[in-house]
């Protein structure tokens, strides 16, 4: 089954993965319970302004939240992403917890994760596993193929402000308008179900059009063996401080920092 996964994850940049985390999903949503009370440093509410339908978020917390380092550790989750990447090593990178309320008609707008991040790699993979069901009009979108087309677009973020970075990149087009110019793909999920895709694969995903159920999701961003240190030259998401000073690009990745898990 992985094999087929690995195939199509290599032709679209993203493949679905039915069922796989059904023994996870309590824990998860324990996890992300635990983080709603106890938010990290890069906490972030999108949706200040709105009482209900709240659309928040927070990231690079999976080792002092214990839900997530077990899941990290202990699920099939590294094993699955070593495979399906085609790499010897699956390395974390972090979690990003998001979470839109029933009712959430904030969207996430176009964009890859790529260049967001202070690291480069051939082999990547995010895996967005949904702790609800998902029904085919609140899902994450993707634009098959779109991985391969030897682009960096400028990272933007959800509030509309673009980035300021060093590194050359340029505009995303207008996906939403032209919406009939590339294949769109998108899948009604279940909890258990994950679905992962690399980060340079164009994604985005409407509101969450139910008004009774939540849209939680974690998303675990795997690595794999050939992944390095970027210095873009202005803020990255997440943001590494730390890191700015003590490494320089090209450097391999501190492993007390992004362990190998397998």
């Amino acid at each position: 089954m992985l094999e087929h996964a690995r195939q199509d994850f290599a032709r679209d940049g993203v493949v679905v993965l039915r069922g796989f985390f059904k023994d996870w999903i309590t824990l998860l949503r324990e996890g992300v319970a635990y983080n709603e009370k106890n938010p990290g440093k890069w906490f972030r509410n999108y949706t200040p302004d709105v009482k209900d339908g709240q659309f928040w978020g927070d990231y690079c917390n999976w080792a002092s939240i214990p839900e997530f380092k077990d899941f990290v550790e202990n699920s099939p989750a590294a094993n699955i992403a070593k495979a399906v990447m085609g790499s010897q090593h699956a390395r974390i990178f972090h979690e990003h917890v998001l979470v839109k309320n029933a009712g959430a008609t904030k969207i996430t707008p176009w964009h890859h994760d790529g260049p967001y991040y202070p690291v480069a790699a051939k082999q990547t993979l995010s895996m967005w596993i949904p702790l609800d069901p998902v029904a085919r009009d609140s899902t994450i979108e993707f634009v098959a193929g779109s991985h391969l087309w030897g682009k960096e677009y400028t990272p933007q973020s959800f509030n509309g402000e673009y980035f300021q970075q060093r590194m050359q990149t340029e505009r995303l087009p207008d996906i939403e308008a032209e919406r009939d110019k590339y294949t769109i793909l998108g899948w009604e999920l279940e909890p258990g179900d994950a679905v992962a895709f690399d980060y340079l694969t164009v994604h985005g995903a409407p509101g969450n059009a139910s008004q009774q159920v939540a849209r939680r999701v974690v998303s675990f961003r795997w690595l794999g063996d050939d992944a390095v240190y970027v210095n873009r030259g202005g803020r990255t998401s997440p943001p590494y401080p730390h890191l700015v000073d003590k490494l320089q690009t090209g450097d391999p990745l501190p492993d007390e920092d992004f362990p190998i898990i397998v």
